[in-house]
């Protein structure tokens, strides 16, 4: 079982420990509201138990089997099954840059890669960086680290996301030096 895996599990014996309630209980009361869209349960589970942002977004992956990791697990796709899938068709050309991005962080040091629905979250103790497409012409690169000021480039996120900043990436030479250093602040932040 990976660090992620068993992270995972943690987190959700302690949604248990926090709601009193049994993770299929809670599975019932998503089936039970009606709602259909990941940010409304979102939203219901908040309200209704109490949980913050990122224990109710982890609830409700796991509730619905939706993001990349609950996928792998229940089809068998590797890692690097689930990343061609999300560079697949009009995307593809984004692949290079996504490599090229990975090949610079492998050189910071050991971590995690865990798919995702549509990016990949990478990890040590916790997520520093999230790499996706976010559109046909762009990647985002999804930063956690603090103190850092927003620029232009440097787009600071709302309070309480999965990463604080986002960069837009459209080609191979703007993963540069002013990037890898943000990547470096994330990564050691994490460890």
């Amino acid at each position: 079982m990976s660090i992620l895996d068993k992270a995972r599990e943690t987190q959700l014996r302690n949604i248990e420990a926090k709601t009193g309630k049994s993770l299929a209980e809670i599975r019932l009361l998503i089936q039970k509201s009606g709602l259909a869209k990941h940010g409304e349960i979102r939203q219901m589970l908040k309200t209704e138990l109490g949980l913050g942002h990122g224990d109710a977004n982890s609830l409700v992956h796991y509730a619905l089997n939706s993001d990349g990791q609950s996928a792998a697990q229940a089809t068998g796709a590797s890692t690097a099954d689930v990343v061609s899938e999300l560079y697949s068709g009009k995307k593809a050309h984004l692949r290079p840059i996504h490599e090229q991005l990975i090949a610079e962080i492998e050189k910071l040091g050991a971590f995690e890669t865990v798919p995702k629905k549509g990016y990949v979250s990478l990890r040590r103790k916790k997520q520093f960086a999230m790499i996706g497409p976010a559109t046909q012409d762009r990647i985002e690169v999804g930063l956690n680290m603090k103190g850092v000021p927003a620029t232009d480039r440097l787009v600071a996120m709302p309070a309480g996301g999965m990463c604080q900043y986002k960069v837009k990436v459209t080609a191979g030479d703007q993963v540069d030096a002013e990037l890898l250093q943000w990547l470096r602040q994330a990564y050691e932040a994490a460890g």
